[in-house]
């Protein structure tokens, strides 16, 4: 059978007749799913009824505080709207209660209290959700998916035989957003590596959503646009966001892993560290770079270059490695080379999250290191 015979094949009568089963049902099956916000918080209002009609046989031994799980299920998988008309006749039932059934008390005055305030918490929860355009946990797991997809971004791909990289990045208060980000790409023949290390103006959570966005950005400029012009073309997309705090510095490296020759480029970001083997000592990679990114149109991002011999390690650093606010920057350079001195006694694996961990900025700021070396 040929290419084509194979692609119209006949049809039977059995599936003429269930291709028209999605468009005679596909109308009943939309309107189902509109309906389920009415039929669940229907269902949480009946046992609200319920549970008041349960105080009223057995008044002792039904507590107020069994609405609460009934607000958190609203809070979850109600809209707003919906979620307001559940408490309205929960508030109902705990009046009618009071009124006729229990009378008043402090204790119930404070279970009353407890009430009111999960009702709140969850109600900014919802607001949060229909922000986001979708309802129950959703918005959180596509938030935290979306993290992860483009977290992954910075990881370091397997090297050719010889090379070896690794990446940490520690945010400021254990956030899980940070506005640190390192993004990496080898290309299809495995001989030139490129590493975006950015550092977006705020941390933490503050500086979450934009770090993702560039960091889908920058994902998508690595490998596709020659090393010379990265900089400039993240440049341009920061300037088109037009955020209130929409300047970063960044350093970009692009190594040829066939010879150790590599370009560097720098936007407004602190200069790399490099070790040669040769020497045994650290050096700072001097680099004429430009501004940081987002502030001047057109700017130009001139670049550098080097290599990496046998035994050779550089590394890339966000200024919370050496920046802090009880010391000045040529002390936290100090400190920071000092720091990877020791690495050359114990060994660079592992070296990225030491150095983070190290830094004398603590917790306090993001955090990011890249380390690459060569056996």
């Amino acid at each position: 059978m040929t290419a084509s015979a194979a692609s119209t094949s006949p049809t039977t009568p059995t599936s003429r007749r269930w291709a028209v089963v999605p468009e005679r049902f596909g109308p009943r099956l939309r309107a189902l799913r509109r309906a389920r916000q009415p039929v669940r918080a229907v269902g949480l209002i009946l046992a609200g009824f319920a549970l008041l009609g349960l105080m009223c046989v057995w008044p002792a031994d039904v507590s107020w505080a069994l609405f609460g799980p009934l607000v958190v299920l609203a809070g979850l998988f109600l809209t707003p709207r919906w979620f307001l008309l559940v408490c309205l006749s929960y508030a109902a039932c705990l009046g009618y209660s009071a009124v006729m059934v229990r009378g008043w008390s402090p204790l119930q005055g404070f279970t009353l209290l407890a009430l009111g305030l999960t009702m709140a918490l969850m109600i900014i929860r919802t607001r949060s959700r229909e922000r986001l355009g979708v309802q129950g946990n959703g918005g959180e797991d596509m938030l935290v998916d979306l993290r992860d997809r483009l977290l992954a971004l910075g990881v370091m791909p397997v090297l050719p035989a010889g090379w070896h990289a690794e990446s940490a990045i520690q945010s400021a208060y254990g956030d899980k957003f940070s506005g640190d980000l390192a993004v990496t790409s080898l290309s299809p023949d495995g001989r030139r590596l490129e590493v975006a290390l950015v550092d977006l103006s705020g941390k933490g959570r503050t500086a979450g959503t934009r770090s993702l966005l560039c960091s889908g950005a920058i994902g998508g400029l690595l490998g596709q646009v020659e090393p010379d012009r990265l900089l400039a073309a993240a440049n341009h997309y920061l300037l088109r966001q037009e955020w209130s705090e929409g300047f970063a510095t960044a350093v970009h490296l692009a190594i040829d892993l066939s010879t150790g020759e590599f370009s560097l480029g720098n936007a407004g970001h602190p200069a790399p560290i490099q070790f040669a083997a040769g020497s045994g000592l650290w050096s700072v990679h001097d680099s004429a770079g430009g501004p940081a990114l987002g502030l001047i149109p057109d700017a130009g991002f001139p670049r550098s270059i080097g290599r990496l011999g046998r035994g050779d390690a550089l590394v890339l650093y966000t200024d919370g490695v050496v920046e802090a606010r009880s010391l000045d920057l040529s002390r936290g350079l100090d400190r920071l080379l000092g720091n990877a001195e020791r690495l050359v006694t114990v060994g660079f694996e592992s070296g990225a999250r030491r150095l983070c961990a190290d830094a004398k900025a603590g917790d306090s700021d993001d955090r990011a290191v890249v380390i690459i070396w060569r056996d």
